[in-house]
């Protein structure tokens, strides 16, 4: 049986990751005060790479992602020493003409929303990043771009609030109206409840339209350096986009700790966390497709994690259109560390009844939520 209890707190957050911590962040800087829950799992924010990129595959991704990095340079700058931010640039390759052909469009787009970036002939490319194989036709370089330490970055966030943000660790296994339901059986209440908890979120509510994308990344040995930018291919989008079958794509990342972490792949239809060896396999095989070099060092970990999805690989933001007091901030797929400020700016404006700073209307959860059927209480049965 459950007990009630009002809170202090204005909002709940659920999820303290990268999206959930940017939210809290966000709205105690407009003065609201925030309780955030969050379970200590093994979510995306600790598994990704934590790349700050401007991707362009439609309007609503380069309006969205483009608006998030402005908004997050100010904060970059008052970053600690741990966050590791490193304004390494991304280098986008191109393997062939055809790929150059999509280097072009790539910095045509990136150009209409004030976003620098350089074509790179072969010599070039070679020049700047010797490490990769000859024979490859170009690239892109896009140098205001960088890496950060996204589980270390959504801790500092949270810190920012001060006294306006609590953090509790707990489970939230049921939501009711206005409040949440701890696996203690505890009730917390509070006039709005954000549910920033990625592909768990569907735990809570089972009619949300995620899927997970299982993705596995690996990190080679300290070595000194020979990568400078982050490394990937043009062709990643395809693979990013995709919605069914499993790919990889050429992804690597310098650290600076000497280290190169190694992605990309995706999975549908799986939530087993064991690393599966014949993906590892051919992720580390398009790697050195490009870096032939890797052969020579040596991997020490592999791990893996969840991208939560939606139908059109846009986030669902704002309120649910039939849960009094429940907001949405799911579904970011891969780019959830690149659109968290720009997600927890245009939540807290429709909380507040303001204008969003861009047009909210691509990623507003009532595209896929009907008004009509009614919401069930749900129970996290994990």
């Amino acid at each position: 049986m459950s007990h009630s209890r009002l809170t202090q707190a204005d909002v709940i957050v659920v999820g303290a990751g990268i999206i959930g911590a940017s939210c809290a962040h966000q709205l105690a800087q407009a003065g609201y005060r925030i309780l955030l829950l969050d379970n200590q799992s093994r979510a995306a924010t600790a598994a990704g790479m934590g790349h700050l990129v401007c991707m362009d595959d439609n309007p609503a991704e380069l309006a969205l992602s483009s608006y998030s990095i402005a908004q997050w340079r100010p904060l970059l700058e008052q970053m600690p020493a741990s966050c590791a931010w490193h304004a390494c640039g991304t280098l986008w390759i191109a393997a062939h003409p055809e790929e150059m052909s999509l280097a072009e469009q790539k910095q045509q787009r990136l150009a209409s929303v004030g976003i620098q970036s350089a074509l790179l002939s072969a010599q070039q490319l070679q020049h700047i990043e010797p490490m990769l194989r000859q024979g490859l036709t170009g690239g892109l370089r896009v140098p205001s771009e960088g890496i950060l330490y996204a589980p270390n970055v959504a801790q500092w966030l949270v810190q920012q609030g001060k006294e306006r943000v609590t953090l509790r660790h707990a489970e939230v296994v049921r939501l009711e109206e206005q409040s949440v339901v701890l696996a203690d059986g505890e009730n917390l209440s509070a006039p709005a409840i954000i549910l920033a908890n990625g592909i768990h979120a569907q735990h809570l509510l089972p009619e949300l339209p995620l899927q997970p994308k299982k993705g596995q990344l690996a990190i080679t040995d300290r070595y000194p350096l020979r990568v400078h930018h982050q490394l990937v291919e043009l062709g990643y989008v395809a693979s990013a986009h995709a919605n069914s079958g499993t790919s990889v794509a050429f992804n690597v990342q310098p650290r600076p700790t000497g280290q190169l972490l190694i992605g990309s792949s995706r999975q549908f239809n799986t939530l087993d966390p064991t690393v599966e060896m014949p993906v590892l396999q051919a992720m580390l095989q398009r790697a050195l497709h490009y870096l032939p070099s890797l052969a020579e060092m040596n991997l020490i970990r592999s791990w893996s994690g969840f991208r939560a999805t939606s139908p059109d690989n846009l986030p669902l933001l704002g309120a649910h259109p039939r849960y009094k007091g429940l907001w949405l901030a799911v579904g970011h797929e891969g780019l959830g560390v690149t659109t968290a400020t720009g997600s927890a700016q245009i939540l807290t404006a429709l909380i507040q009844g303001h204008t969003p700073p861009i047009d909210a209307t691509p990623y507003l959860a009532s595209r896929f939520l009907s008004t009509h059927i009614p919401l069930a209480v749900t129970e996290n049965n994990r």
